[in-house]
């Protein structure tokens, strides 16, 4: 690995596995894959990060069973991160 070559770090989204590279947050992660949302609404809409820093809430998953902000997140080696947060009734607040 040369000086201009990141370190990639395997990440797992709804247990299919990736690579990005060190220091990409778990939003820019998402942004990657189709269809490049963090989550869907109970309504049954895509939701996508929408402010980037952490006051709408929208880039919410689970990571390792915690819901956390996918744009505050940096994505870690072994990361498992699922993409269901708020699918059911009353799961819609961190």
């Amino acid at each position: 690995m040369t000086a201009s070559t990141p370190a990639l770090v395997q990440i797992v989204v709804n247990g299919t596995p990736m690579q990005v590279p060190a220091g990409t947050s778990v939003a820019a992660a998402l942004a990657q894959q189709t269809p490049g949302t963090t989550r869907t609404s109970v309504t049954g809409e895509a939701r996508a990060p929408l402010c980037g820093m952490g006051v709408c809430h929208e880039c919410r998953v689970r990571i390792h069973g915690l819901t956390r902000l996918a744009c505050q997140t940096v994505c870690t080696e072994g990361m498992s991160i699922h993409t269901d947060v708020g699918t059911a009734p009353g799961s819609a607040t961190p």
